[in-house]
């Protein structure tokens, strides 16, 4: 249509790689072209690394992914920045190049890459994605900031000094006028890394002593009773026994799910929304005594993982692929004792570990997902026995789909109570508890326990 620009055509990196011997990108261009994708085509990280990662040598992995998240951990404050040395901005066929200048800044800034490295070889990024008009360009933006970093202070520019877009500051300063600010501080944080223990094979005191024998430091979590959280991020590789099933990698804040389930033996269990399986793997190390256990996941590439998980850890479900609002497609009619719906959502409480989600959500997400989980509980409302127990969780904080998002089911609902959350955690919203991110400890999470009463 007349007055718009034209969508900018599409990198193919497999054809741009295979241009160069062996078919490999260095960790800074591939990284740009992530970041290219991530901003013009609104591409998430989870997508996209996968298939870039197979394009960098083994070498340069971890520089590459580090890269590519703290591009998007710090995208507004390098952005504000690389405007303000550009003397015009690049046309979106070029934002490749405008990646590799952010990508410059940020290991200028945020980074321990010696400054002559980190300009010379983004400086090369042009060069190898077929631009070597832009070098001189990146080159002096990146010398300029070197000189005259004081200048580029973004004191009046709010999304650049918080990292966040302006919507959702907005949205976290209504809400949370006391807390916003460490919210959005423990969000731009690199995440901890968590383990959850399987205590069918190993007490978590004793495996803490295994990690201590093997040089990694670690400490036990202060809600989870089966958490260690390590000092530094670790190689699962490295990780004792993990191989055989005695740990997994997952966050405090999920692990509390079994416990508020009140799982007993001989009970019927459904996981909706269960993939990538963490929690139903937990459920049935908490359980193994339940009668039944359904993982129930749209996505069946991603059911594939719960399979994955559930053979390392020797256990056992039922995976099928269906839409959890629409039960007639796929339920055999057994009504559930207990059910989690760990519901779709904006993913704002786990911002840390996905910061593309600044980039990618917007607004009026908040309010279409509101909606589809409130489709998916009224669903399987239906699937509950009397008595029994839904689980209603999000790794979100925005109200209205939590707190608010329940109060509406039950106002509509005359056979749901809410049931109380006797723990020492979180914040009680008056319907479920709020766990906000927190810096060096688990992420942000909403939990809501609901009973079918007996009719």
């Amino acid at each position: 249509m007349s007055g718009q620009t034209p969508p900018a055509k599409k990198l193919n990196p497999n054809k741009l790689a295979n241009k160069k011997q062996g078919g490999k990108l260095s960790a800074r261009t591939a990284a740009a072209l992530v970041i290219k994708e991530v901003i013009v085509n609104k591409q998430s990280l989870a997508s996209l690394l996968p298939r870039y990662s197979l394009r960098v040598a083994q070498a340069e992995s971890g520089l590459f992914q580090a890269l590519c998240f703290g591009c998007c951990r710090h995208f507004y404050e390098l952005h504000y920045t690389a405007r303000h040395y550009l003397q015009k901005p690049l046309k979106p066929k070029d934002q490749d190049m405008m990646a590799l200048i952010m990508l410059g800044i940020l290991q200028l800034t945020h980074m321990r890459t010696p400054a002559h490295a980190a300009v010379s070889a983004t400086v090369a990024g042009a060069k190898e994605l077929k631009k070597p008009w832009a070098n001189k360009l990146i080159n002096g933006v990146l010398r300029s900031y070197q000189r005259q970093q004081s200048d580029a202070s973004p004191n009046n520019n709010t999304e650049a000094v918080f990292n966040h877009p302006s919507w959702l500051l907005a949205m976290l300063k209504m809400q949370y006028p006391d807390q916003w600010q460490a919210i959005v501080a423990a969000n731009n944080q690199h995440p901890p890394m968590t383990l959850r223990v399987n205590q069918r094979n190993i007490q978590r005191d004793e495996y803490l002593q295994t990690l201590q024998r093997n040089g990694i430091e670690a400490f036990a979590t202060p809600h989870s009773p089966v958490g260690i959280q390590l000092n530094q991020p670790t190689d699962v590789a490295l990780l004792p026994h993990f191989a055989e099933g005695f740990v997994s990698v997952q966050d405090e804040a999920p692990q509390l799910t079994p416990a508020l389930l009140d799982l007993a033996p001989g009970q019927h269990a459904l996981d909706a929304c269960a993939a990538p399986g963490g929690k139903t793997c937990h459920m049935l190390e908490h359980e193994p005594k339940l009668a039944s256990m359904l993982a129930l996941d749209c996505d069946s590439e991603r059911l594939q993982r719960i399979s994955e998980n559930l053979t390392r850890l020797n256990l056992s479900a039922h995976c099928i692929a269906g839409d959890a609002s629409k039960p007639e497609e796929w339920w055999n009619g057994q009504l559930f004792d207990r059910i989690l719906l760990d519901a779709p959502c904006s993913a704002t409480g786990v911002i840390r570990r996905h910061p593309d989600i600044k980039l990618l959500r917007q607004a009026n997400d908040i309010e279409n997902l509101a909606k589809l989980q409130q489709q998916i509980l009224s669903a399987l409302w239906a699937l509950l026995k009397p008595g029994g127990k839904l689980l209603y969780a999000t790794c979100s904080v925005m109200q209205q789909e939590n707190s608010q998002q329940i109060a509406h089911f039950l106002q509509q609902t005359s056979n749901a109570s809410l049931l109380n959350l006797e723990v020492d955690w979180g914040v009680d919203t008056g319907y479920g508890r709020q766990l906000f991110p927190t810096d060096n400890s688990h992420d942000g999470f909403f939990y809501a326990l609901l009973q079918k009463k007996n009719t």
